[in-house]
């Protein structure tokens, strides 16, 4: 982990930003949820869209051995691109959301 770099901090940042700039279907609100002591951070679309109930992880980032890890990631531009512009090195990013087999041939750290 790059020591000069709070990456709770920056992950709190980013999916507080992005919370705010959401733009909401119907009924639907959007969680965002902080569990610095396990080093997870997740933001919840829940609500009402029409006839049909959503409760889903929009944004799962966890902290795991020094990395970070997206474990899933429904945003259109990719939170990922958000650590990379506050200065988050590819190398500390793992896309969960990929297959073990598949991480090796993206840009990120395969683990």
């Amino acid at each position: 982990m790059d020591t000069r770099l709070n990456y709770p901090e920056i992950i709190r940042k980013i999916l507080t930003d992005f919370a705010e700039t959401y733009t909401r279907n119907g009924g639907c609100r959007l969680r965002i949820l902080f569990d610095d002591k396990q080093k997870s951070y997740m933001v919840l679309h829940i609500g009402w869209h029409g006839n049909r109930y959503i409760h889903n992880a929009m944004i799962h980032i966890e902290l795991i051995d020094d990395r970070i890890w997206i474990q899933n990631d429904h945003t259109e531009e990719g939170i990922a691109t958000g650590l990379l512009e506050s200065g988050i090195p590819k190398e500390q990013i793992v896309l969960g959301f990929r297959h073990p087999k598949v991480r090796q041939y993206t840009e990120f750290a395969a683990a």
